[in-house]
């Protein structure tokens, strides 16, 4: 599979894209305007080996909703992620059977090299 989870309203997200050249066999979709299914997410924690490797600490709405403070399960990871988009760790980028989450300069790198390879 070839596809990529992002937020077209997120400049981070648009420059890794710009930065990976993703070919246009990849599905891209926007989790803002298309929702993530129940489907979609679990092919993503079967790659990624956990729901809280896709979470995001960093949205606005972990701070606001004081989530730093509970004892979240794996249960409770995919319950926000499918919720509300802000709480999927971006972009996710999946290249045949691997998945690369995040914009960390490695997970970026690491994603180039398997586009490439193709």
């Amino acid at each position: 599979m070839k596809k990529v989870y992002y937020l077209k309203t997120c400049s981070t997200c648009i420059r890794i894209l710009r930065e990976l050249n993703v070919p246009s066999d990849y599905l891209m979709q926007d989790i803002k305007t298309e929702e993530i299914t129940v489907q979609q997410l679990k092919q993503m924690k079967d790659l990624a080996g956990s729901y809280e490797a896709l979470f995001s600490r960093k949205a606005k709405l972990y701070k606001d909703m004081d989530l730093k403070n509970a004892s979240l399960t794996e249960k409770d990871y995919k319950h926000y992620i499918l919720h509300h988009y802000t709480f999927l760790k971006r972009p996710v980028i999946i290249c045949n059977n691997s998945i690369f989450i995040g914009n960390s300069k490695d997970v970026i790198k690491s994603a180039k090299l398997c586009i490439n390879e193709q």
